[in-house]
């Protein structure tokens, strides 16, 4: 259940964006989420299965603006981690800084420079960790390809991003969403599509709805690879979407239709057709 000790009594957001100034910067992909039934929900879908609350560990948010997610992970019991490049909101986060006590630690940092985990455990706040961030546009895929990249203990993810992207993100083979980044993404985390959230849930309102995902890192990959011959396999396939793999893959293999017949992987097939473990399985042939 949510952890009593939660800061209650914090004024309205509509309030504290005006009070400091906190009028959304397109440069820096700001939509502040203001609705605390919204982030509550989000709040909630970060815990694990049989979990009262979130009391384990640590949630990490990225681009927390004026609070509106961090007060509901507060209200869950987590201890938060907030990153923001953004200074005018670090006044605005003090305040609920001294009502959370030593349950919220915030920053002013590029996540895209930073490493989470390490400035989280300089800051005495402990693993597992838990990223849960209703992410700037601009950068929200640009930072999930950064944190694939290494996922020691982080237990889950539960991200905001354009309903696009996170088509992407859960696209299946076949999909006309299906591509470099739903492989990358599938081959590391199960990815699961949790609910929308409408334009006008917003300030300002985007023009693009969004929709939350759940990426959790898998125990080990879907299949084995190399990373980096998995995505020079990928960029091949999908570079050019309507080649058929015999051709697409030329720069990789002297006789592409060898190669994939020898995989049981029909040559006039497009990349969008492949499931993960079928080019994880081309990316070994690279290897050997």
């Amino acid at each position: 259940m949510p952890d009593p000790a939660a800061p209650a009594g914090l004024p309205p957001l509509r309030e504290v964006i005006r009070r400091h100034g906190l009028a959304a910067r397109r440069d820096l992909g700001q939509h502040f989420l203001l609705d605390a039934n919204l982030t509550d929900r989000i709040a909630r879908a970060a815990r694990e299965p049989g979990e009262a609350d979130l009391s384990r560990g640590t949630a990490i948010e990225v681009g927390p603006g004026p609070g509106g997610l961090t007060r509901s992970l507060l209200r869950q019991g987590a201890r938060v981690l907030a990153v923001e490049v953004d200074a005018r909101a670090l006044d605005a986060l003090a305040e609920l800084g001294t009502l959370a006590g030593s349950r919220l630690v915030a920053i002013e940092a590029d996540a895209l420079e930073l490493d989470l985990r390490t400035a989280a455990r300089e800051r005495g706040l402990p693993p597992p960790f838990r990223i849960v961030s209703n992410l700037p546009y601009n950068i929200g895929t640009p930072l999930l390809i950064r944190w694939l990249h290494d996922l020691a203990d982080i237990e889950r993810m539960v991200l905001m991003f354009q309903r696009e992207v996170a088509d992407r993100l859960t696209a299946q083979p076949g999909s006309k969403a299906y591509g470099r980044l739903s492989v990358l993404t599938q081959w590391l985390c199960e990815a699961e599509r949790l609910f929308g959230v409408p334009s006008s849930a917003f300030t300002p309102p985007p023009k693009v709805a969004s929709s939350v995902v759940s990426l959790r890192p898998r125990a080990s990959p879907l299949a084995p690879a190399g990373r980096e011959n998995l995505e020079r396999v990928t960029a091949a396939a999908f570079g050019q979407r309507r080649k058929m793999l015999r051709q697409s893959l030329k720069p990789l293999f002297a006789e592409p239709a060898a190669v994939l017949e020898t995989l049981g992987i029909d040559p006039t097939a497009r990349g969008e057709t492949l499931t993960v473990e079928q080019f994880c399985a081309i990316a070994r042939l690279i290897e050997a």
